[in-house]
């Protein structure tokens, strides 16, 4: 059931005509694109086969008063500028992952939003998928035992190209930021706070993370391990591993996919498909507009205090290897 809010897009690259088309698919409202230039955001409205409103600036776009909340979808390092940018003209925001470059901004870009009653939270839209919940109902209900090990991969074979976004420190490049923050996300949503990290990396020519191991320690001896490469195609799927079964989920385990329950001896309790229409970016806007529609600030499968934990532990890998952003 939508809350009727009228979404603006800001933003007009790939990841934000993605969302779209699976907002306008599930019948939430898109009425608006804004882009460093008109003819950006022409261009995205007529590959979505007309937007309502188009803006050639994204300060235009944040203060149109048919917009209610705005999808930040913008580079890595402006992630936090223009969620701030959105909060001060009155509207909620979705901002893309990761929240933020670093701890400190997502902690700016959360203060903001809590100081003016307003909505903010991470599109890391992987915690909303159908799966992902039947997950964690089966981890609840006690189904797996006490879980005991993730182990988890997000390795894409990306551009090579030193100029491409991937590569460039400038953009927040590099596996970690873009990939790997899928597999630390999901060891948070698990296990919550970890007890020590440690992360190993190679680097690529222009400075950035080439591929990066982290393995998470919790109390009680839990562990995440977790890999990502952005010049290696791998099999991106992953396991839950509890003493009473284990759940395997099938590549993509990141996107829309398939999951089931398996006990030691290899029987299968359970096979659950997630799968559905569109990329499955839909589930998250769902959330933002329950919250609102409910009166909350505050998603309780991704609070916002989560997301700049989870940026916490991205800068403490990035310590540990070695990667610093400009400006920074």
């Amino acid at each position: 059931m939508s809350a009727g809010l009228r979404w603006g897009v800001l933003g007009a690259g790939g990841i934000a005509r993605q969302f779209a088309e699976d907002l306008r698919s599930d019948g939430l409202g898109l009425q608006a694109v804004g882009s460093r230039t008109r003819e950006g955001a022409e261009r995205f409205s007529t590959q979505l086969g007309g937007i309502a409103s188009v803006y050639g600036s994204y300060q235009a776009l944040v203060e149109a008063p048919e917009v209610d909340v705005v999808y930040v979808a913008t580079p890595h390092p402006l992630h936090a500028e223009h969620a701030l940018l959105a909060l001060r003209a009155g509207k909620h925001v979705l901002v893309e992952k990761p929240f933020a470059l670093n701890a400190a901004q997502a902690r700016a870009v959360v203060a903001e939003a809590r100081a003016r009653g307003l909505v903010v939270l991470e599109a890391m839209w992987t915690r909303f998928l159908p799966h992902m919940v039947r997950l964690r109902e089966l981890v609840a209900d006690g189904a797996l035992g006490e879980v005991m090990t993730l182990v988890a991969d997000h390795s894409q074979q990306l551009s090579a190209d030193p100029a491409h976004r991937i590569q460039d420190p400038a953009l927040g490049g590099g596996a970690l930021l873009d990939l790997g923050i899928y597999p630390v996300s999901f060891a948070w949503d698990l296990f919550g706070a970890p007890l020590t990290i440690d992360s190993r990396s190679v680097p690529t020519a222009t400075g950035v993370d080439r591929q990066t191991a982290v393995v998470l320690t919790y109390p009680g001896g839990a562990q995440a391990v977790l890999h990502t490469a952005l010049d290696l195609a791998g099999r991106n799927d992953a396991v839950v591993l509890g003493t009473d079964a284990r759940v395997e989920i099938a590549p993509t385990w990141y996107a829309p996919s398939t999951l089931r329950v398996v006990r030691p001896d290899g029987t299968v309790l359970e096979e659950f498909d997630g799968r559905g229409p569109g990329r499955g970016m839909q589930y998250q806007a769902r959330e933002l507009e329950r919250l609102v529609r409910e009166g909350h600030q505050e998603s309780p499968v991704l609070p916002p205090g989560e997301s700049i934990a989870v940026m916490e532990t991205l800068d403490e890998v990035r310590r540990q290897i070695g990667l610093a952003y400009p400006g920074e």
